[in-house]
């Protein structure tokens, strides 16, 4: 999938390994992973890129722009016995490069992944988002995404 974002042809496509050095970067690149990620160790973010390439229910996605990863996202599909035993899509890790953040690059993902989960024939996509990260709630609800559950985390 490709369209013009900003200052070029953005385009979606699924993250080889060579791209592991850019997604790190991503992730790293805000006030949350800067100080949880350590993109110099790639050991384990290269055994997780294989469980994830190696699974068909889960996807990473990079977005890119003129040839440069620009922004990234996984996108994860999980049956359930809720809701009459229907399929939900997770997305998580969603991150765009600061100089491309308001443009229509996060958009454009997010309407992407929801069709993805439609077509996976998904009943509900879902996601979380750090407290802290205000101005990402506020894009999430333009998306029509709703608060509608407290969620819960224990670090191991």
């Amino acid at each position: 999938m490709s369209t013009v974002v900003g200052p070029g042809t953005f385009i979606l496509r699924r993250a080889a390994k060579a791209d592991l050095p850019a997604i790190l970067r991503l992730l790293a690149d805000d006030q949350l992973g800067s100080s949880r990620e350590c993109p110099e160790e790639l050991a384990p973010y290269e055994a997780a890129f294989d469980a994830i390439d190696g699974d068909p229910a889960h996807l990473l996605v990079v977005g890119e722009l003129e040839g440069v990863v620009a922004a990234t996202f996984q996108i994860s599909y999980l049956p359930g016995l809720s809701r009459r035993g229907s399929w939900r899509s997770q997305i998580e890790a969603v991150r765009v490069s600061g100089g491309l953040r308001g443009q229509g690059a996060g958009a454009l993902m997010m309407e992407w992944a929801i069709e993805q989960a439609r077509e996976r024939g998904c009943s509900l996509v879902q996601l979380t988002t750090d407290k802290s990260r205000t101005s990402a709630h506020r894009f999430y609800e333009r998306l029509g995404f709703v608060a509608s559950h407290e969620g819960m985390k224990l670090t191991l």
